[in-house]
């Protein structure tokens, strides 16, 4: 990449093309257990650059507002939350979920000032166990739709919540690369003799020792969908083992599931140098494990291994407690939660790692579709045309990761693909019992 193709892809503050791209789609603004208490305390976040406070009012509306008053410009992440509305503490201006101006206490009752000024405001929505908002322009903005890991009402959705010192699309290509896991997490990420991905109460179990998957990558509107196709510990002569993770655009994986649930990430640019990760398990309330156990499993427990504004303990300062007499004994990176593993790489690479310097090799094919791909939306999107993902591109509810055992005569395109609480099988092969 040149350095300029880098800070397209990068770069999401102010004006920056990806992040007007970003604007376009509704992004998390939090996980809604942070706002879940009507008249709780705001919460501050930070958006493509920008400081806002989410709030649940007393009547359980939510609202995204600008973190600094309109007066003054004294922080709402301070403010009283009471009836309907957040009071500024300084002079006690009120501003409902929609930004309207409702009480002034410094001002006399006929002022004119609430019909001049509205307070920064976006609209907000609640699915999958997240606060939504989009921060686009009003007359463009999409209808929303709930997300792609929580498809119907009865899904369990877990997720853990981690903020990066390092760049959204570090993080993102983190995610969509299957070859590194067989090597970073290969002490979590085990080889086994199993007909498929299997999931234990401390580790996951993979049908493969192979560490060098062949990778293929199918092009979409709202991203791209790939394999990565390793040799299976059984029947490698006749069969293959895929796992197709779905990109979609501009920053969200469908990564392949177990035999138990399914599993997603949503990578938040804070700004250019920050990230908001989310770890997500869901599918059917009987096999997904409950929040506490999922962020017990990676090892990202608010208290134990965040702070109370989700920064890991685990940093470069003490080399992310790594245990080298584990490593001695076998473990292969001596850093606890398989998470927290590839947060110690991203951070490593630096706040914006320079692309120029890379060396790609054959399994970083899905890294460079995903640079190549972003690249040209940003220069599209720079020059007029639709946000990559919106419109007729919009990804389709029926498109999932999936993860399987086939015979070499399937082609993974075909494969019928659904989530892990719905059987699926080959498309080619209808008899083969996956």
């Amino acid at each position: 990449m040149t350095p300029e193709e880098n800070d397209l892809l990068c770069r999401v503050e102010g004006d920056a093309p990806m992040g007007r791209i970003m604007r376009g789609h509704w992004i998390a603004a939090c996980l809604s257990e942070e706002v879940a208490e009507p008249d709780g305390a705001p919460v501050k976040v930070r958006l493509l650059g920008e400081d806002l406070v989410v709030f649940r009012d007393s009547r359980g509306s939510l609202g995204v507002l600008g973190e600094y008053c309109s007066h003054r410009r004294a922080s709402l992440v301070f403010a009283r939350n009471e009836e309907c509305g957040l009071r500024c503490l300084y002079h006690g201006w009120k501003f409902d979920v929609d930004g309207n101006i409702v009480e002034m206490a410094s001002e006399p009752q006929t002022s004119a000032i609430t019909e001049r000024v509205k307070h920064k405001a976006y609209p907000a929505r609640e699915a999958g166990g997240f606060v939504w908002t989009c921060l686009g322009p009003a007359a463009e903005m999409r209808p929303f739709e709930p997300p792609a890991f929580a498809p119907k009402p009865d899904v369990r959705v877990s997720a853990t919540k981690v903020r990066v010192r390092c760049n959204w699309a570090q993080v993102l290509e983190g995610q969509i690369d299957s070859a590194h896991s067989s090597t970073l997490h290969s002490s979590d990420m085990v080889p086994a003799p199993v007909d498929g991905a299997k999931a234990t109460e401390v580790n996951w179990l993979r049908p493969s020792t192979d560490k060098a998957p062949r990778l293929q990558v199918d092009r979409t509107g709202y991203g791209f969908r790939y394999a990565a196709i390793r040799r299976p510990i059984q029947n490698a002569a006749t069969t293959e083992y895929v796992r197709s993770t779905v990109f979609v655009a501009p920053a969200t994986a469908l990564i392949p599931p177990n035999n138990k649930y399914n599993v997603a990430n949503i990578n938040v640019p804070r700004d250019d140098t920050s990230t908001a990760f989310y770890f997500i398990a869901w599918g059917h309330p009987h096999n997904t494990p409950d929040t506490e156990t999922w962020r017990k499993f990676l090892c990202q427990r608010v208290g134990v291994d965040l702070d109370e504004k989700y920064r890991p303990f685990r940093n470069v300062d003490n080399s992310f407690w790594q245990d080298r007499n584990a490593m001695k004994a076998g473990n292969f990176t001596g850093i606890t939660g398989f998470p927290n593993q590839d947060v110690a790489m991203w951070v490593t690479m630096g706040p914006i790692a320079d692309r120029t310097l890379d060396r790609l090799g054959a399994s970083d094919l899905a890294v460079v579709e995903f640079r190549k791909q972003m690249v040209e939306a940003a220069r599209d999107f720079a020059a007029g045309k639709a946000a990559i993902g919106t419109g007729a591109n919009a990804i389709s509810p029926k498109v999932c990761s999936f993860q399987a055992i086939v015979p070499k005569t399937v082609d993974w395109k075909a494969y019928e693909a659904k989530p892990v609480w719905e059987t699926p099988g080959p498309v080619l092969e209808p008899s083969y019992d996956v």
